[in-house]
């Protein structure tokens, strides 16, 4: 009889585990018949039916089973019970069979609901599943249990993976920070919550736009390693990028006091100087902080050589941004920058070793052989091929390219997984797209594989990734175009320009070689206009009056240029001046309101508007504007063309830097010439005349509306045999060892 018994229960557990369900339940039937007091019986025959889809059969199996136990044991048995589940529920995880696991572990659940390790289980799995949802932590109670001081037996390596995994998950909840919070105390060591925390923080606030919750999870980091420097530097990036200007300054001059190094000196600075010029309106301590790093940038240099690692070698060329937005000395900001530049790619090779000598030997074999007559390769690298001011500018050359003589290939870095139609336009239209992550060797990597002739960075040093990959030099030819001003990495070939945007002088202190196109270095076909929002009536702004326009970020905004406009203001009756931007609210009222007075103008007359719901909008409302006064040393770029496209005057002040000729090669590809001022005393000149004459304004406008048939600036498709004939020229070059 025993010997039946144990052929029952082991002939039932193998039809189980091979999925015969029905006749593991009938063996175990026999089983319990034979021998109904052995307990375990019952919990295969339950588990049995379960797996039938006969939940309420095996539920009603296992009450019964304890119901007829002695109390004492109760405890003893509902154990075992949960000991059997959890094998089966293990088993099928291991199967990869997800969603038979989640079943059982919810079973067990409704046995123990304050067992944790199974509910980090059940997290876990419906993660796998895909089905997981932020009410599900608070449902199973978590949280309550975590906070109970008195949890036996927590695995922490679980508690940790599920953290991990909660925090990866879309569309992210404010719960996860309870979450956090209650993991706090149970993690082993401080290596172990940054190594969790941190990454979660950047993809949350980079990748996935929420810059104000990654700000509150690295607050959380805080309470444990209230000094952590790397954690207080993303920290002051996303208070900065939530609008936070106040705390995003103060966690930036934390940074500041507690950097020991020269390298992470400088970049505390840039992040201090990051806050208050987006903020706009602190301009002394702009300047004060500016001149602190213009000196930290010639004592690194004068220090040379230095070990520096790469996260910090990384970070060297971004605080170069803030300057030309100061001055416009090109001559002397490139002789800095350059150095910093070379010193960068010297340090980036010298790590990357084997990757940079592989690299390199292609291109010794490349230049060997015969010019080929396939289609050249070209790579666009970048993290704003997306709704980004890049973005918008760069389509109409991807889409005018010719296939038959271009293969293009779209290197999306730090590629975001948001609904962004420009971005998937991007990837549609690309012979290869490529989605890539945060990580630049694996970038190189993908561009050599892919055996890139002509790599085109459009991020120039405004993204440090893109400034790596663009130092190992995986292609033979690099480029920098449109992102910003050159970046001054010796590995790039050349800088896409034109007749207007720099001066003839300028090669003298550009490490790229200047390739000029012969009429604009940046063409569209034109823009997406939406309805407009803004009305004079509801701005309480005469309909006779004069609207003057400046619509830029914080950043922007000098103290010398707003004087002039200001000037302006005060020379046209019934004007008013309208101002738009990312900006601190207050701080930048406060910035203008005071030069305003100095100048002798009612602060009446000016307006300070929100931002737009889309960019279609933006543009729409730029038409509230008779006049449009452009910023200096820094001009406008997308807005310039969006101003122009609209057909509204424009006045802008030519420097010597590239980032002061943005508006002039803009003006002069569109046939206009009014409005181009060479002096701060033109500019003011040019704003009051253009302010005062309608019938000028009328003429200015007309022309705009003519060029749209008939300039080079509206030529997307001529601008792109231009582009193409230059990447030819580039590679005939190349092969010939030029």
């Amino acid at each position: 009889m025993l010997t039946n018994i144990t052929n029952f229960q082991t002939e039932g557990y193998q039809h189980l585990i091979t999925g015969e369900y029905a006749q593991a339940a009938y063996l175990y039937e026999q089983a319990i018949a034979a021998e109904p007091e052995v307990i375990s019986n019952y919990w295969h025959l339950g588990l049995s039916l379960l797996l039938q889809g006969q939940e309420a059969e095996a539920q009603m199996t296992w009450m019964l089973a304890i119901a007829e136990v002695e109390e004492e044991k109760i405890q003893l048995y509902t154990t075992e019970l949960i000991q059997v589940l959890q094998v089966e529920a293990e088993r099928r995880e291991h199967l990869e069979e997800f969603s038979i696991s989640w079943l059982i572990r919810q079973h067990i659940r409704e046995i123990n609901p304050s067992d944790i390790n199974n509910l980090l289980e059940i997290i876990q799995l419906s993660i796998k599943l895909d089905n997981f949802d932020s009410t599900e932590i608070n449902d199973l109670e978590i949280i309550e249990l975590l906070n109970y001081k008195e949890i036996v037996d927590l695995n922490l390596e679980l508690l940790n993976q599920v953290l991990q995994k909660v925090l990866d998950t879309q569309p992210l909840h404010t719960s996860y920070l309870d979450l956090i919070e209650a993991c706090l105390p149970y993690f082993v060591n401080l290596h172990q919550a940054f190594y969790i925390l941190l990454p979660a923080a950047i993809k949350i606030g980079h990748t996935f736009k929420q810059p104000e919750l990654a700000a509150e999870i690295l607050e959380l980091y805080l309470r444990l390693d209230p000094e952590e420097l790397e954690t207080l530097r993303h920290l002051a990036i996303f208070y900065q990028d939530s609008k936070n200007y106040a705390l995003g300054i103060e966690k930036a001059k934390l940074c500041y006091s507690l950097s020991q190094n020269l390298a992470d000196k400088i970049f505390a600075i840039h992040l201090v100087l990051r806050g208050l010029m987006t903020a706009g309106g602190y301009w002394q301590e702009i300047c004060s902080t500016n001149q602190e790093l213009e000196c930290v940038l010639q004592e690194f240099i004068k220090a040379q050589p230095l070990a520096v690692d790469e996260v910090r070698t990384l970070r060297l060329l971004t605080p170069s941004f803030a300057l030309p937005h100061i001055k416009d000395s090109p001559a002397e900001f490139r002789k800095i920058h350059n150095q910093i530049a070379q010193i960068f790619q010297n340090n980036i090779q010298a790590i990357a070793g084997e990757e940079t000598a592989r690299y390199s030997q292609r291109i010794i074999n490349n230049q060997s052989s015969e010019i080929s007559t396939k289609p050249l390769k070209i790579g666009y690298v970048s993290y704003a091929l997306r709704r980004h001011s890049v973005g918008w500018l760069a389509r109409w050359l991807i889409q005018h390219h010719n296939r038959d003589k271009f293969e293009i290939y779209n290197y999306s870095v730090s590629y975001q997984f948001v609904d962004d139609f420009l971005q998937e336009w991007y990837v549609d239209q690309s012979y290869k797209a490529r989605k890539l992550g945060i990580n630049a060797f694996e970038i190189a990597e993908q561009i050599y594989e892919d055996e890139i002739d002509i790599l085109v960075d459009l991020d120039s040093i405004t993204l440090d990734i893109s400034s790596e990959v663009m130092a190992l030099k995986p292609a033979p030819i690099q480029v920098t175009w449109l992102g910003w001003d050159a970046s001054g990495i010796p590995a790039i070939d050349y800088f896409i320009a034109d007749p207007y945007v720099l001066p003839d002088s300028a090669q003298n202190y550009y490490t790229e070689k200047i390739w000029r196109l012969p009429h604009t270095y940046i063409a569209v076909d034109g823009f997406e206009v939406g309805v407009p929002t803004l009305r004079r009536d509801e701005l309480d702004i005469p309909s006779d009056a004069v609207i003057y326009l400046s619509a830029q970020r914080g950043y922007k905004r000098h103290p010398e240029t707003t004087k002039w406009q200001m000037k302006i203001i005060k020379e046209v009756p019934n004007s008013y001046f309208l101002i738009k931007g990312d900006a601190e609210e207050e701080a930048i009222k406060q910035f203008f309101y005071k030069i305003a007075e100095e100048e002798g103008v009612e602060c009446s007359r000016l307006r300070f508007l929100p931002q737009d719901p889309s960019e279609a909008a933006h543009r729409a409302n730029l038409t509230i504007a008779d006049v449009v006064l452009d910023t200096y040393p820094y001009n406008g770029a997308t807005t310039t063309l969006e101003t122009l496209w609209m057909g509204i005057p424009l006045v802008t002040r030519v420097g010597e830097q590239f980032a002061a000729r943005n508006s002039y090669t803009m003006m002069m590809n569109a046939g206009i010439t009014e409005g181009i001022a060479w002096t701060d005393e033109e500019y003011i000149k040019w704003g009051v005349r253009l302010g005062k004459d309608e019938a000028l304004r009328q003429q200015v406008a007309l022309k705009l509306k003519a060029s749209r048939q008939t300039a080079p600036l509206w030529n997307g498709k001529q601008f792109t045999r231009d582009m193409e004939k230059a990447y030819e020229q580039m590679w005939q070059s190349y092969i010939e060892g030029k």
